[in-house]
């Protein structure tokens, strides 16, 4: 059964306007149609390829903010500063650190709060 409907309609990829033979017809043919839908598919591989890249980001954030005792490094990463400032607040006395053993330097997560406070 064909339609009778003829509705003059605008392409919403290209716009310009054309002979719609149904209501709901949104492009003004193939071509606008696999162009959009390109489109539309390239968006949403790059929408999705932020959002991984914004979770891998946040992720190690969390881990250290779980964690109670911090090394230098993970120290140095959750206050945004270098590993040698960490170590100058140890030895400045701002932060405590306990040196277990060479290259063995823990930090409490409570100093690190401390000193932000």
């Amino acid at each position: 059964m064909s339609s009778n409907i003829r509705l003059q309609a605008i392409c919403n990829f290209c716009g310009n306007e054309f002979t719609a033979k149904t209501t709901v017809t949104k492009y003004c043919g193939d071509i606008c149609a696999k162009r959009a839908y390109k489109v539309r598919k390239r968006n949403e591989k790059i929408s999705n390829q932020i959002e991984k890249t914004k979770k891998i980001i946040i992720r190690p954030i969390e881990e250290l903010n779980a964690k109670d005792i911090l090394t230098v490094k993970d120290a140095a990463q959750l206050l945004n500063c270098s590993i040698r400032t960490i170590y100058r607040l140890i030895d400045s006395g701002r932060i405590k650190g306990v040196n277990l053993s060479e290259r063995m330097t823990r930090i409490k997560r409570s100093e690190i709060d401390k000193l932000l406070m």
